[in-house]
């Protein structure tokens, strides 16, 4: 069995709708699969329908951005980590809020962006972002805004060559501090919902993640154990960016604390990884 439970669309920071991603899906002989896309779950009901029809089994999706600290870590100074939300009502209105509520602080921070950005290019002597600059953004994004579509937007201006100089050069330093959800309350969001909170990715060297805290497996997971179990029903185990002494080390973990385990590709599209992550089929009946 082909399981994908971490995939992005155009509703967030994909490259293909939630229609595209499907009939990929089904060429690529997907059989469970969720969609989970940055702070909005607004093509779920969507996918949920297209899911059926394809004949793939699938659950509500989403990723959460949380604002975290830890004492012993950073100064106490917050970082960001995400998390999965599973197999919730879509429909539920406190969390359809929410995540309409994070999505419009995304446009607030985009803002925010350009504003740092306008004043790194004078120093440089490259023109100014208009506020045309911004609508054309907007226009090129289906449903959340986030740093990567900016970035694209400085590639198809020239101003980089590509995503990660935009990131590496600019968008970084540039930054905005990201909505302040934390992680008690995007567990209580997801729960109550009826879904199940998930922690993504515990160990990726290039993503949101424990990385930022401790880079020893056994540290990330002692502040797993200090601080999040209450509040989460499962560890992502599988993921593009995960070696094996990763999936291991958070199979173990996860089985040592009765928590959920769970994989998926992170496929943005850019190029198409879904599907390309093995996850055992045993993932699938936990659901």
């Amino acid at each position: 069995m082909i399981i994908d439970l971490h995939i992005h669309s155009k509703s967030s920071d994909g490259k293909l709708p939630a229609v595209d991603l499907l009939k990929e899906a089904k060429s690529r002989n997907v059989a469970f699969m969720s969609i989970t896309d940055h702070d909005t779950i607004s093509c779920q009901s969507e996918a949920t329908k297209l899911a059926k029809t394809a004949g793939i089994r699938y659950i509500t999706g989403v990723e959460l951005n949380v604002t975290f600290s830890h004492p012993h870590y950073r100064e106490g100074k917050p970082t960001s980590l995400d998390f999965l939300g599973y197999q919730f009502d879509a429909g539920n209105t406190a969390l359809e809020k929410k995540t309409e509520l994070l999505a419009k602080y995304r446009e607030k921070r985009a803002a925010g962006i350009l504003q740092n950005l306008n004043l790194e290019f004078h120093k440089e002597g490259i023109p100014a972002l208009t506020s045309q600059a911004f609508a054309e953004i907007e226009a090129s994004v289906d449903g959340v805004l986030g740093r990567p579509h900016i970035a694209d937007y400085l590639v198809k201006k020239k101003i980089v060559a590509t995503r990660q100089e935009a990131f590496d050069k600019y968008l970084v330093k540039c930054d905005v501090p990201k909505y302040p959800l934390c992680l008690p309350e995007a567990s209580k969001l997801v729960r109550d919902a009826g879904g199940k909170l998930i922690l993504a990715h515990p160990n990726d060297p290039n993503g949101t993640s424990l990385v930022a805290l401790a880079r020893v497996l056994g540290e990330q997971t002692a502040i797993v154990e200090e601080t999040m179990i209450p509040f989460i029903d499962g560890v992502e185990c599988w993921h593009s960016r995960s070696d094996a002494q990763t999936t291991q080390h958070y199979v173990a973990f996860a089985e040592k604390h009765g928590l959920l385990k769970t994989g998926g590709s992170d496929c943005h599209q850019k190029p198409i990884l879904m599907g390309t992550v093995q996850v055992p089929d045993y993932v699938a009946a936990q659901f």
